[in-house]
């Protein structure tokens, strides 16, 4: 028998409840693994809220999407062994705020052994819409890139992604996380009235490209005053606007590019990056699992300052 975390009716964290379930035995191609470490995302409370529609038929609904662990029972052909150290998303893979969990095995990557189950279990959801973001822009060596919300998990990530390539970042974020963005190379700038000047005052030669992961007027707008070529400005989260400006729009919302093949390739690269120090997840705070609808609830107010991560 797990633990898991579920949904007994749509809405606020308060519909949150642990119960006790069988953990099915691995079928052809998948794996059992005990979870060490499971991350939360904005996605996580819109899927049992309501936003996405409130069939009763779906109650209760096993919530999670990303998390990290060890193997600890195989099916037959399955591509990992017990005992092996993997992060766990994508490929099906969900209900993973949990104590152990049966996936397909292609909802496995190998965690480097050099980084923590905290970040690993953070890494790949955003690190995936950061890849995804950079690819759809164009990104480069040589490139001055914007990103708006850097020092969000999806900008965070690429934003260091983008130095990484050999780009110039600006970044835009609330003063308070600018000196932390400037310890990964990014030129921060603070958001609200005015930015377009400000960062024209800091790229008097023009900026390459724009990722928005905020979906606000204003990164829109600027992203279009500061930007020469609109087919180099993606966004995660504005998509109304994004069919009217001519720009991407990325991910799951409508008429967005979701990326799937890309994305899919993106997480072994990442796994890479990370555990060799080149990336960093920020992980902000963490909670038991049985403190998931507590968790859930600082998440929701949206300035968690990184990754709220859940230890089972």
């Amino acid at each position: 028998m797990a633990t898991a975390i579920v949904a007994t009716a749509f809405g606020g964290p308060e519909v949150l409840a642990s119960v006790e379930t069988e953990v099915p035995p691995p079928g052809a191609h998948e794996v059992t693994v005990r979870i060490r470490a499971a991350a939360i995302n904005p996605i996580d409370y819109k899927l049992y809220s309501g936003a996405f529609g409130a069939d009763p038929s779906q109650l209760p609904k096993r919530v999670g999407l990303e998390a990290a662990g060890v193997v600890t029972a195989v099916g037959d052909d399955a591509t990992a062994a017990v005992g092996d150290e993997v992060i766990v998303y994508g490929a099906g893979a969900a209900g993973l705020f949990a104590t152990e969990v049966t996936v397909p095995d292609a909802a496995l990557t190998p965690k480097p052994a050099g980084l923590g189950w905290e970040p690993a279990a953070g890494l790949l959801l955003a690190g995936v819409t950061a890849v995804h973001t950079l690819e759809a822009a164009g990104v480069k060596d040589g490139d001055t890139v914007l990103v708006h919300g850097a020092a969000g998990s999806v900008g965070l990530l690429a934003a260091q992604l983008a130095v990484a390539r050999g780009a110039r970042v600006i970044g835009t974020a609330a003063p308070s996380r600018h000196d932390a963005l400037r310890g990964y190379g990014i030129e921060p700038v603070a958001y609200g009235d005015g930015l377009a000047e400000r960062v024209r005052a800091l790229a008097p030669d023009g900026v390459s490209a724009a990722i928005d992961t905020v979906g606000t007027d204003e990164a829109v707008d600027v992203s279009l005053e500061v930007v020469a070529d609109r087919s180099r400005i993606a966004t995660i989260a504005a998509f109304g606007r994004a069919g009217e400006a001519g720009i991407k729009a990325l991910g799951g919302g409508p008429g967005a590019d979701p990326g799937t093949e890309l994305r899919a390739q993106a997480r072994a690269e990442l796994a890479r990056l990370a555990g060799e120090g080149k990336v960093e997840v920020v992980v902000a705070r963490t909670y038991p699992l049985a403190e998931t609808a507590d968790a859930m609830a600082f998440v929701a107010e949206g300035h968690a300052g990184g990754k709220v991560v859940l230890l089972p």
